[in-house]
């Protein structure tokens, strides 16, 4: 996760502490460190090949869904279009692939880019 991006995510994990300290979270910390080789070969070990767990992933179960979980970026991942952005276009596929996994298997999962609109899918999500 860029710098920036990891700047977010702390802005929205404290927004999630004051706001509903009751609710339970976890927040991927591994794509903002810089591993050894030795702990990238572990964590390779455990994790699930070609899954891309949400920056956010929000344990509560609300209405049909069985928790959130968000993808957090900066900016719009997508073209006007609709397309995933070429830039990224393999590491953004396969996160949207993960997303659309996890809206299968009764999670609301999402892109969320900038502190306002994540603010508001959470707010929305929580009511």
């Amino acid at each position: 996760m860029e710098h920036k991006e990891f700047e977010l995510q702390k802005q929205i994990c404290n927004y999630l502490e004051m706001q509903y300290p009751k609710v339970i979270f976890l927040s991927d910390t591994i794509a903002s460190c810089k591993l050894t080789l030795m702990q990238a070969v572990r964590n390779k070990k455990i994790q699930k090949n070609g899954f891309k767990i949400p920056d956010l992933l929000i344990l509560e179960p609300k209405g049909n869904y069985s928790g959130l979980f968000i993808e957090l970026k900066n900016e719009t991942p997508f073209k006007k279009d609709g397309e995933i952005k070429a830039s990224q276009k393999d590491h953004l596929k396969n996160q949207a692939i993960s997303i659309n996994l996890l809206n299968g298997k009764g999670y609301y999962s999402c892109f969320s880019w900038g502190f306002e609109m994540t603010k508001k899918i959470i707010d929305e999500y929580l009511k």
